[in-house]
């Protein structure tokens, strides 16, 4: 692609203050979700400011959350209609799999298939391939089950709004988290272009945000969602950091899903 002529085409700076978290919880809603919404930039290519997805992670729970509340209507609709709880949960996460698109769905299903490559390059190479293996298909049987299960077992509508929300809020806060623990694992695709920037800052706000959200919203037990995303998101990365050098967006939609499954199996309880 040709270089843009003018100054007037630039890549414009993400803005500060109160109108730079605007603009962060648009692009997040924008990235996470197939919400359609105006581009924020008048490029041609819909380029950013290098970091401005990175910043953006700091509303990633915001975003989690409503996510959740989605799926809580749908359930909360379902079981208003007579239909089972296991039912009422299978609805609810087709719900929000339709909603992001099933972006993270697709970076579980990467990861398990290319983690189980011979070596670090062909490891990435199973991981860019658009076709998805055994592993996989378990891993996706496996995501929908545990979530829809957990669901179920709580049946009452109540639960399922505040587990949904919690498990979104931290599902997304792992991924900045992840990214601080970690480095990019190439120099091209998603991970490595949303890696530009500081993760650190950006993962600190999200994990305090979605970490008081889930004290808010279940007490003590809070402490135990809080630990159970820690543990996830850093067993998680690690195995990333040996297997291929580091996080990918494939490992990054591949944590937050573990973590949302981790989440509602807690909650369950």
């Amino acid at each position: 692609m040709e270089p843009f002529p003018s100054d007037e085409f630039a890549l414009p700076p993400s803005p500060t203050g109160w109108r730079g978290w605007t603009f962060d919880l648009h692009l997040a809603f924008a990235f996470l979700t197939r919400v359609p919404l105006p581009s924020l930039t008048a490029r041609a290519d819909g380029a950013l400011a290098a970091g401005a997805l990175t910043r953006a992670m700091r509303v990633f729970p915001v975003v989690g959350a409503t996510i959740g509340v989605m799926g809580a209507l749908i359930y909360g609709g379902a079981i208003g209609l007579a239909l089972s709880p296991t039912l009422a949960a299978m609805a609810a996460i087709a719900a929000m799999v339709m909603l992001t698109g099933g972006m993270h769905e697709d970076g579980l299903a990467d990861s398990a298939d290319g983690l189980g490559g011979r070596d670090r390059q062909r490891k990435l190479d199973i991981m860019r391939d658009s076709r998805t293996g055994t592993y996989g298909v378990l891993a996706l049987i496996f995501s929908v089950g545990l979530r829809a299960g957990a669901l179920a077992a709580m049946a009452d509508p109540r639960r399922v709004l505040v587990a949904l929300v919690v498990a979104g809020a931290m599902s997304r806060a792992a991924m900045p988290l992840a990214m601080s623990l970690n480095q990019p694992a190439r120099t091209d695709g998603l991970g490595a272009s949303a890696g530009s920037g500081k993760p650190g800052p950006t993962a600190r706000i999200a994990v305090a945000g979605a970490g008081v959200l889930a004290l808010a919203m279940v007490g003590t037990a809070g402490i135990t969602v809080v630990v159970a995303m820690g543990v996830v998101t850093a067993l998680l990365s690690g195995i990333a950091r040996r297997q291929i050098g580091g996080y990918t967006g494939d490992v990054l939609g591949a944590v937050g899903q573990v973590v949302e499954i981790a989440v509602l199996l807690v909650l369950a309880r």
